[in-house]
């Protein structure tokens, strides 16, 4: 029986859709930014409604004057606008922070002491790292091979944990593969054993409807610059008790209820409890309106037709790159279990057999405008695990250098879009791909300051110049 069809909507509208850039041949050509996973445009409906508010911008809390006073009302109600685009409980609370890592370092120094924390290897850095450098102790479970496969191990790490406050930090969607990760089955698992969730939702809230209820995680965090947003802010949402039972992320004006200090006496200081204990200074209130701008306009435009769209481009990717032999897509979990369920966001990652990942990339952007990311994308446990033999093949970039003594080069490429990115940019790279495959590059390319350059034209570029 077929699943009913769900309509589609069109490319929402994002600052730079109509950018053009130098090739190396000295010709412009529109931009096709499909890095969407390492920061996405900006919506024009974000940046409208920013420009709005900006006349109107004032100091956040206990100022009298009314732009003030407008300024809190929007920066509190832009709290309740995130609050509710997440489906959070009553009772928990919405801080604002810089972005995702911040977020989840903010939450590591508020973990009570004792706590263990499970984290599988194939975490982003942002949320493999803040825990340890806390000084808390961390179990890294190793990368799974399938969804349950990861549910298991969780199950059995937890299983065998001592006694004590445990916590799991796990993504919600893979930012170097797309994956989906199963993090409703991952927080049943943990509640069993009495451990607590925080979902990195950064690759997730982009691209798919969250709701913190549902997936009953204990906290979400997330970057306002991979959700539409600029300005560099983020989220870490969640329950409140470990939180307002933290010392302040940050020591200064606006996490304090009280200040005194006797002559001879130190300083006495109370805190405030909730959002205001881990937000100290003048509040990013901006940010804070631009990522709830962005909640508000992908809430409005319809998860359904969005998500729908978004798999059909992906659709579109899996299948053209396939045509291609020297294409090898990295995947943690191999076909999906159930081919009618989404099972990936627009985020793909690949090795081209013969290329140089960063030569390959270089390519894409001098000769065809195209912008991809190329490296280990901040997970580098992931990818190398997924790279398994693949070195990098030499070019005249050179490889990247290893990390360690002794480690082979590796590097991978990464093309990732949403809801602004147009058909037309998905069929730009693949022919792109084909093309650089079966003819190779047009233009020669060097190393200049860790960049790849093009520098002179190669004999394919002479014999169709």
């Amino acid at each position: 029986m077929s699943s009913p069809t769900v309509e589609t909507c069109a490319p929402l509208a994002v600052l730079g859709h109509d950018v053009l850039v130098p090739l190396a041949s000295g010709a412009k050509v529109g931009y096709a930014a499909l890095d969407y996973a390492a920061s996405s445009p900006a919506l024009q409906r974000v940046w409208d409604d920013v420009a709005a508010y900006a006349p109107y911008y004032g100091s956040v809390h206990r100022g009298a004057g009314y732009l003030s006073q407008l300024s809190t009302d929007l920066f509190e109600q832009s709290r309740r606008t995130v609050a509710e685009f997440l489906g959070l409980r009553e009772g928990d609370q919405v801080v604002f922070t810089r972005a995702t890592t911040d977020s989840l370092n903010l939450l590591a120094g508020a973990v009570p002491a004792g706590t263990r924390v499970f984290a599988f290897e194939t975490e982003h850095h942002a949320s493999l790292l803040p825990w340890a450098h806390a000084g808390l102790d961390v179990t890294y479970l190793r990368a799974p091979r399938s969804r349950a496969e990861a549910v298991a191990a969780l199950d059995t790490a937890l299983a065998g944990a001592p006694e004590g406050p445990k916590l799991l930090c796990v993504t919600g969607a893979s930012n170097v593969t797309g994956e989906l990760w199963p993090v409703a089955e991952l927080t049943a698992a943990a509640h069993r054993h009495g451990a607590r969730v925080v979902l990195d939702a950064a690759q997730l809230a982009p691209h798919h409807r969250v709701s913190v209820r549902e997936l009953d995680v204990d906290w979400i965090a997330f970057s306002g610059h991979k959700i539409y947003a600029p300005f560099g802010a983020g989220v870490l949402a969640g329950r409140a008790d470990w939180l307002d039972a933290a010392e302040p992320y940050l020591a200064g004006g606006g996490a304090t209820r009280t200040v005194a200090r006797e002559a001879s006496g130190p300083v006495a200081v109370e805190w405030h409890t909730g959002p205001a204990r881990h937000e100290a200074g003048s509040p990013n209130v901006i940010g804070a309106y631009a990522i709830a701008s962005a909640c508000r306009a992908l809430t409005e435009a319809g998860w359904d037709a969005l998500e729908a769209r978004e798999q059909q481009l992906v659709a579109r990717l899996k299948a053209g790159l396939a045509e291609i032999p020297q294409v090898k897509v990295l995947n943690l979990f191999g076909a999906a279990e159930d081919p009618q369920s989404v099972t990936q966001v627009g985020v793909l990652s690949f090795v081209v057999r013969g290329w140089n990942s960063s030569h390959f990339s270089a390519a894409l952007s001098a000769e065809y405008g195209i912008g991809v990311r190329d490296g280990l994308f901040c997970a580098h446990p992931l990818v190398r695990t997924l790279l398994g033999d693949e070195e990098a093949a030499p070019s005249e970039c050179g490889a990247p250098e290893p990390s360690l003594p002794g480690e082979r080069s590796l590097n991978a490429i990464r093309v990732s879009f949403g809801a602004g990115t147009p058909d037309e940019h998905i069929d730009r790279f693949l022919a792109a791909v084909r093309e650089l495959v079966t003819d190779g590059a047009a233009w020669n390319y060097r190393n200049e300051g860790g960049r790849c350059v093009a520098t002179v034209q190669s004999d394919r570029g002479r014999r169709e110049g």
